[in-house]
C-alpha cells in the first residue's frame, strides 16, 4: 500500500469514529467534571439530612445503616411525582427496595435516568408477566446453598443482603422480608460438598452480594476453600463497587490478598455509574492483585444503545475493569419490562467489533432456560463454509479465506 493509500485508508478510518465521538457528548459519565461537581451538591444535602459527616460518607457501615428503604425518606430527598410516588407504593406491597445513600447520590433529574431506573421501582413492576427462577435455580442445587450448571464449577450463594436491591434482579424471589446470610451450617455444607468433589476447580461466591458479608465471614470462607487442593481459582461476585465502592476497605484488600488466585465480577450498566470512588476501589483492588471483570446486562431504556455500551466498555477499562460478559435481561417476574430485543445486543456487538479494543469487548450471553448454561450470541460473520469460507468483515466487507485441514505432524514427517 502506498503512503497515499495509506493517508486515505486512514482518513476513512477517521470518519468512522464521527458519530460516537458526536453521541458521546450526550452520554452522562461519572468522570465528567461537570457532573461530579453537580453530584456534591446532592451529596451534601444527603449528608445535612442526615446530620452525617464526611467520614461517614467514607464508611460503608454508615451507608448500610442509612440505606434509603421508606417512600417519606426517599422524597425527603429527591423530588418525585405524584405517579412516581404511588408507583414506589404499590410495587412495596410485593417487593422489597434499597437504595444506599451513594447511589442515591448519582441519580439524575431526568424522569428516565438510567440510575433511577435501576433503583427507584415504578408501577412497570406491577405485572404478572414472567418467571419466579427462570434459571431454575431450585432444581441446579445439589447442596447447601450451591448452583451447580456446569462440570467443573459452581456457585455459592452466601447471603441475600446487597447494597441496593436493584429493580432488575434476576434473584428477586430470594430477597424476601428481610436480610439475612446464609446459615454457617449451610456454607459448610457447600464447602464440603467441593471438598468430596474433586472436579471442582473453579468457585464463585455470590447471592445477593458477596462483599455484604463482614471481613470475618469472607476471609474464613476463602481459607476454608483454599484449603482444599482441587480448588484453583475462587471469584466474587459484587455489586457493591457500583452501589457501594466504600465497601473496599485496606482490610478487605488485605484479606483478598491472602489467597490469590481471587477474581472480582462486578456489575456496572451504564457511564454514569462509574465515578472517582469507583476510581479509588478499583485502585485498591488492583494494586492488591485481584482481576476485575465487569458483567453487564442489557437493559432495554438503559443501555440497549451501542454507543453507550461503547462508552461504557472504554470507562471500565479506564478504571481497570475488564468487559467480560453482557447478559441479555432474563426473564424474571416484575422485570419484563427491562427486557431488550436480541437485535439490539447484536447490533451493539456488531458495532463493537472494530469500533474498540478486542479487550473491550464483552462476551454477549443469553441463559438458557432451566438452567441449562451460557449461550454466546454473535452477530453472522461466517456467510459461507467449506473448503473457502466466505467471510464478513467489521466493515462489512465480504473477503475468502482458505480453511486448511488439520494434519498431525505424524502424517506429516
Amino acid at each position: 500500500m502506498t503512503n497515499k493509500d495509506s493517508q486515505l485508508r486512514a482518513e476513512k478510518l477517521k470518519q468512522e469514529t464521527v458519530e460516537y465521538m458526536n453521541a458521546k457528548q450526550n452520554i452522562p459519565s461519572g468522570l465528567d467534571i461537570k457532573l461530579i461537581e453537580k453530584r456534591k451538591e446532592f451529596k451534601q444535602r444527603i449528608l445535612d439530612y442526615f446530620q452525617a459527616s464526611e467520614e461517614d460518607w467514607n464508611d460503608y457501615k454508615w451507608h448500610l445503616a442509612n440505606s434509603i428503604r421508606t417512600i417519606e425518606v426517599l422524597t425527603d430527598l429527591l423530588d418525585l411525582s405524584e405517579e412516581e410516588i404511588k408507583g414506589v407504593r404499590e410495587v412495596e406491597k410485593k417487593y422489597r427496595w434499597k437504595i444506599s445513600p451513594y447511589y442515591l447520590s448519582l441519580i439524575g433529574y431526568d424522569k428516565f435516568d438510567p440510575v433511577k431506573l435501576q433503583a427507584i421501582p415504578t408501577i412497570l413492576e406491577d405485572v404478572d408477566e414472567g418467571e419466579v427462577d427462570p434459571m431454575d435455580e431450585e432444581h441446579t442445587n445439589p447442596a447447601g446453598s450451591i448452583t451447580r450448571r456446569y462440570p467443573d464449577r459452581l456457585i455459592i450463594n452466601v447471603t441475600n443482603v446487597c447494597a441496593m436491591y436493584c429493580r432488575h434482579c434476576q434473584r428477586r424471589r430470594g430477597i424476601g422480608g428481610k436480610d439475612i446470610h446464609q446459615p454457617n451450617a449451610l456454607i459448610k455444607e457447600s464447602i464440603e460438598y467441593v471438598r468430596n468433589n474433586p472436579e471442582i476447580r473453579d468457585i464463585l461466591l455470590t447471592g445477593g452480594d458477596a462483599f455484604m458479608l463482614s471481613d470475618e465471614q469472607i476471609d474464613v470462607i476463602l481459607y476454608e476453600l483454599t484449603q482444599i487442593p482441587h480448588v484453583e481459582m475462587i471469584r466474587l461476585g459484587t455489586r457493591s463497587l457500583v452501589t457501594l465502592p466504600q465497601r473496599v476497605t485496606d482490610e478487605l484488600c488485605h484479606i483478598l490478598q491472602k489467597y490469590h488466585p481471587v477474581y472480582v465480577n462486578t456489575h456496572f450498566n451504564h457511564p454514569s455509574e462509574i465515578t472517582p470512588e469507583v476510581m479509588e476501589a478499583t485502585d485498591k483492588l488492583s494494586r492488591a492483585g485481584v482481576p476485575l471483570a465487569n458483567q453487564a446486562v442489557l437493559l432495554n431504556g438503559i443501555n440497549n444503545d451501542k454507543f453507550v455500551m461503547q462508552r461504557l466498555n472504554h470507562l471500565l477499562m479506564q478504571v481497570r475493569i475488564r468487559p467480560y460478559y453482557l447478559f441479555h435481561a432474563k426473564n424474571v417476574i416484575g422485570t419484563t419490562h427491562f427486557i431488550p430485543s436480541i437485535e439490539d445486543g447484536l447490533e451493539i456487538m456488531d458495532h463493537l467489533r472494530g469500533h474498540t479494543s478486542g479487550m473491550a469487548i464483552p462476551t454477549y450471553i443469553i441463559n438458557a432456560p432451566k438452567g441449562y448454561g451460557k449461550i454466546p450470541i454473535l452477530p453472522e460473520y461466517i456467510i459461507e463454509k467449506g473448503d473457502t469460507y466466505t467471510l464478513r468483515t467489521w466493515e462489512g466487507r465480504i473477503v475468502k479465506y482458505k480453511n486448511h485441514k488439520s494434519v498431525p505432524y505424524k502424517d506429516r514427517l
